[in-house]
């Protein structure tokens, strides 16, 4: 499965299997849902590592340990396995596509083996818009799986779940190519929107990648466009333009 399989530092390093690109019309899984995947791509590890040192900066109310982690498309697992290497309550996986998921789970299983795990893993193979979210505080993080129609429905689903739950649930958005339906959804503050820069090592290996495309529709750049939200439940769309930071 998978166009212009190179294998990322990340998969030889720590012997899993993230790599490769899967263009959305090639995740077909029968759900009514597939026609709104974008692709399966591993977020480059030093994006989401520098997005949680960011996410530390706009001062989550509570310590990391409270927090569940929830990455939504997960794919073959590498945002759950990076994730999984800080002390989270717990990370949770969840992906539609049956195979990605399978993959995952191996991925998970290598990972724990290796005890590179600092914190419980769970991957779930089903439709995010019927995933209900953990109880207590959660880091939801998307690395643009779908689009706004699939999001839409998820935002309502999350904001009739979270009512009582204001300033438990922030949400790490890398390539945030649909921020504005977040925006327009009433009850998220963005706290910050910005670039945020690859490593050399993950920078070369993406071009790397991406350049065995067979039709070379997918770019890459040394950076993800990104942002964060807080679920604030006012009622109202907000906008914390003062957080907002390059």
């Amino acid at each position: 499965m998978g166009e212009g399989f190179t294998r990322h530092p990340f998969d030889v390093e720590f012997g899993v299997r993230t790599s490769g690109l899967v263009a959305g019309r090639d995740l077909k899984s029968g759900h009514a849902n597939d026609r709104h995947n974008t692709a399966y791509y591993g977020v480059a590890p030093s994006v989401l590592r520098e997005m949680l040192v960011r996410w530390r900066r706009v001062k989550p109310p509570l310590p990391l340990d409270a927090y569940t982690f929830v990455d939504v498309g997960a794919g073959m697992g590498r945002a759950v396995l990076v994730a999984s290497a800080y002390r989270f309550r717990a990370v949770v996986g969840v992906e539609l596509h049956p195979t990605l998921a399978a993959i995952a789970r191996r991925n998970i299983t290598a990972w724990r083996k290796a005890q590179r795990a600092h914190a419980p893993i769970k991957m779930l193979c089903r439709d995010a818009v019927e995933y209900g979210l953990p109880d207590g505080p959660c880091l939801l993080f998307l690395f643009n799986p779908f689009g706004p129609p699939v999001l839409k429905r998820l935002l309502n689903q999350w904001a009739n779940s979270l009512k009582g739950r204001e300033h438990q649930v922030d949400l790490l958005y890398v390539n945030h190519e649909h921020a504005l339906t977040i925006r327009q959804q009433a009850g998220w503050t963005r706290l910050f929107s910005g670039e945020v820069q690859r490593s050399r090592a993950d920078a070369v290996a993406d071009h790397r990648i991406l350049a065995n495309q067979p039709e070379g529709e997918y770019a890459v750049t040394n950076w993800e466009d990104c942002s964060i939200f807080r679920w604030t439940g006012s009622g109202k769309v907000q906008e914390k333009a003062h957080k907002i930071q390059k």
